[in-house]
């Protein structure tokens, strides 16, 4: 078993064991502050918390002066408070629900209000009929107002983060409905305090050629993180929320699929810590590297850690990982919904995931050996994780169901960079009790 590490702050004769910290610990004030000091707005990635604290550490928008603290409560003053990119650091509070698909006035927009050049669902779905059109990818008018319509809707709904800021929720209960947030390109960056629900897309592509009978392709994840570095994603609730995909009418035979990812680090992004989340109600969460033919960009980066997330009922990719370097440590994969789930972990290429101390809760038709998936050749570090309260074997167990796929253990390498490690027998009642948006230890000073 590996050396438990607790926060830098505390010695061995302060506490008897990391199960006796609390949340505190993590989510306590600006580097060499007190805590209970800083609020959330100006609290900072707190030392050795994961990968984003290599390298200098994410400090978000802390240094922003009050010129450029926001509070926005319309998602037109969130798009404005983002500013031009400039790197000025910047805090910006956001109050209530901000609806994305909505107008300058903040008046709701329906799908029919993005749609564009004659498109409408009806004229689409008779159109790209497999009975009628075939095999053949969608092509020709209505296909190309598809497009143009998506167009509309994703430059209302596309928020894009600038370099050095925080972005945070305010009390328990800040929501961004239908919001599609990127990171994109950009240097430290602290993402906290926020529901992200139901980001969906108005207009989702059918492929003839997904599968073996097609699929229905959407676009637009809740949170993006591409070609960035020193990410901080902490207390957020990632949920589908009012349009749940097993709710959604079938087309062609298929699922009429409105959702895309939670959570994507992608495209040379590098140095991303995502913890105590809750990512819950979902099929396809967290994608960490989105091309086997992305080497040239993702070798070498992709350092990511997860810890101290609540996964509830998501099918799968919690995470999938290309390239990455990826600690997964000290998460709950809660599952009740068996005909939803796929796997957790998802082995890719190049990739190198060192997943300890997560705590599985699965019902009896999910075994130990569904946790891991191998989509190509390379090596997992899986030690001390439990399945229904008992340590598992994660390697041994998928290797013994899948013996035309076996996974190969030893990652090569041991991350050094945790805050704090905890049991895995504490996880699920830790995680339960501070995960998610609202969840913020309350000692420290709420901001109205």
């Amino acid at each position: 078993m590996r050396r438990q590490l607790c926060h830098a702050r505390f010695t061995k004769a302060a506490v008897v064991g990391c199960t006796a910290l609390t949340l505190a610990v993590t989510s306590a004030g600006a580097a060499g502050a007190a805590p209970g000091k800083a609020g959330p707005a100006r609290q900072v990635l707190p030392q050795n918390d994961g990968w984003a604290a290599a390298d200098g550490g994410t400090t978000g928008g802390a240094a922003a002066d009050a010129a450029h603290v926001y509070t926005v409560d319309t998602w037109a003053e969130l798009k404005a408070a983002v500013g031009d990119g400039d790197g000025t650091p910047r805090v910006i509070r956001v109050k209530g629900t901000l609806d994305a698909n909505s107008d300058a006035e903040g008046k709701p927009l329906s799908c029919a209000d993005h749609a564009t050049d004659g498109y409408t669902l009806e004229g689409y779905l008779a159109a790209y009929d497999p009975a009628t059109w075939g095999t053949a990818e969608p092509s020709g008018a209505m296909e190309d107002a598809r497009v143009a319509s998506a167009a509309r809707q994703a430059s209302r709904i596309r928020l894009d983060i600038g370099s050095n800021t925080t972005l945070v929720g305010v009390g328990d209960d800040a929501r961004l409905l239908g919001a599609n947030v990127q990171i994109r390109g950009v240097d430290n960056v602290i993402v906290r305090n926020l529901t992200f629900e139901d980001t969906f897309d108005c207009f989702p592509q059918w492929d003839p050629t997904d599968g073996d009978e097609g699929a229905w392709n959407s676009e637009y994840d809740s949170l993006v993180v591409h070609g960035a570095t020193h990410v901080w994603a902490d207390h957020n609730t990632f949920t589908d929320g009012r349009r749940p995909d097993a709710a959604q009418p079938r087309y062609f035979g298929q699922l009429f699929q409105q959702h895309d990812g939670q959570l994507d680090v992608v495209r040379g992004a590098d140095l991303v810590t995502a913890s105590w989340n809750v990512f819950a109600d979902h099929g396809k969460t967290i994608l960490i590297g989105n091309s086997d033919g992305a080497g040239a960009t993702d070798s070498g980066r992709l350092r990511v850690t997860l810890h101290h997330n609540l996964f509830r009922d998501t099918g799968e990719r919690t995470p999938r990982v290309r390239f990455g370097r990826v600690d997964v440590y000290n998460n709950h994969h809660l599952v009740k919904d068996a005909e939803a789930f796929g796997y957790a972990y998802g082995v890719g290429r190049e990739s190198a995931i060192f997943a300890e101390k997560n705590h599985f809760t699965l019902p009896a038709s999910v075994s130990a050996g569904d946790v891991l998936h191998k989509w190509s050749e390379a090596p997992i570090t899986a030690e001390d994780n439990f399945v229904n309260g008992a340590e598992a074997d994660l390697i041994a167990a998928h290797n013994a169901e899948n013996p035309h796929a076996l996974l190969r253990p030893d990652a090569g390498w041991s991350p050094e960079l945790r805050a704090r490690v905890d049991e895995t027998g504490d996880v699920p009642g830790l995680v339960r009790r501070w995960a998610g948006a609202g969840q913020l230890d309350e000692r420290e000073p709420r901001e109205s």
